[in-house]
């Protein structure tokens, strides 16, 4: 729905100052500090109207107002202005890519560590490694309860998947390994999307059943071919108030130490360089109080790192949208010093 100019505008004004103080806006303050021409009375009216078509929460604590998700979406999407970065910002973010190493790994340590420390929100970096180089080397079963066993990939890369499987029956360890040398025999060199499909067609009862219930439980990850992840800052986001509660916190400090999850908040559906997903839109309940803007770069051999930074849904966009473009830049000026060689 069209918001009017002036409602556009205290909308505008209350998630600005909400971002910086995180405390509620109250119409006094919006006319205090952003519309001086507007009385406390007409502003408080047009609040009312905003809370009506859904931008605006009132806390129960408070007669202020906070911005909701769909208005962090609106602020993104159409109200957003570029914040610049200092030359001492900038010339910290350059001084992740002096050329002391020329390992991504060793790069995406220091990049997570310096936008963490920069930031004060949580950091990422995933690389992920051309799809077509991850192929099946071998796989090995292992039985860890009655009916469960633990699936061993790993690919031609070295990168390594596990996923626990329910089986049909409890299996002996000598007749996993046997199984297992039976499926690494026929699927050798298989890509791990294709996975799925020829473990369907292998579910023989020669089998015991596995390759049927591989084929059923094996995840369609799209997301297989991460061959490496950094996590910088994870304890940062407790220095918000958002975070104050001992519950939440420890929920949220237990996906950022679960790896597939920090890949699951990492990825996203699309070819979009830089994604920005608000509160729900994460995909987790740990996460519908966060947002997560990241921002994909595809070095010269085909490999992709992505940063993402992870904050409150009061973010400071801008400015993190502005770290993400200096990242880039300074990336491609590296590429192109190393003849886009990165080990």
């Amino acid at each position: 729905m069209d918001i009017v100019d002036r409602k556009y505008r205290i909308l505008q004004a209350i998630i600005d100052d909400y971002i910086l103080t995180a405390l509620p806006v109250g119409s006094r303050t919006i006319s205090r500090k952003y519309e001086q021409k507007l009385s406390s009375a007409t502003i408080r009216n047009e609040m009312s109207d905003l809370e009506e078509l859904g931008y605006l929460d009132s806390p129960h604590t408070s007669a202020g107002r906070v911005p909701s998700n769909k208005a962090y979406r609106l602020y993104v999407d159409q109200m957003l202005r570029p914040v610049p970065l200092s030359v001492e910002e900038t010339a910290f973010i350059n001084r992740c890519f002096e050329r002391r190493s020329h390992q991504v790994a060793d790069l995406s340590t220091r990049i997570a560590r310096s936008l963490s420390s920069m930031t004060r929100y949580t950091t990422a970096v995933m690389t992920r490694a051309p799809r077509s180089e991850q192929m099946l080397s071998h796989l090995q079963l292992v039985p860890v309860a009655d009916r469960r066993v633990l699936l061993i990939l790993v690919t031609t890369t070295g990168s390594v998947r596990q996923h626990v499987l329910d089986v049909p029956r409890a299996m002996a360890a000598d007749e996993l390994y046997a199984v297992s040398r039976i499926l690494t025999a026929r699927l050798e060199g298989t890509p791990l999307s294709d996975l799925p499909a020829r473990l369907a067609q292998l579910g023989g009862e020669e089998l015991g059943g596995l390759a049927r219930a591989m084929a059923e439980q094996q995840p369609h990850e799209e997301h297989s071919d991460v061959s490496a992840l950094v996590v910088g800052g994870r304890s940062n986001l407790l220095s918000f108030p958002e975070y104050s509660d001992v519950d939440k916190a420890k929920a949220l400090l237990s996906v950022l130490e679960t790896r597939e999850k920090v890949v699951s908040l990492l990825s996203h559906n699309g070819e979009m360089e830089i994604s920005v997903r608000i509160g729900p839109e994460t995909g987790m309940e740990e996460t519908k109080d966060c947002s997560i803007v990241t921002a994909s770069y595809r070095l010269s051999d085909g490999r992709v790192n992505t940063i993402g930074l992870i904050g409150p849904t009061r973010m400071q966009y801008g400015k993190v949208l502005s770290v993400l473009g200096q990242v880039g830049r300074s990336l491609n000026e590296l590429l192109d010093e190393t003849g886009g060689k990165l080990e």
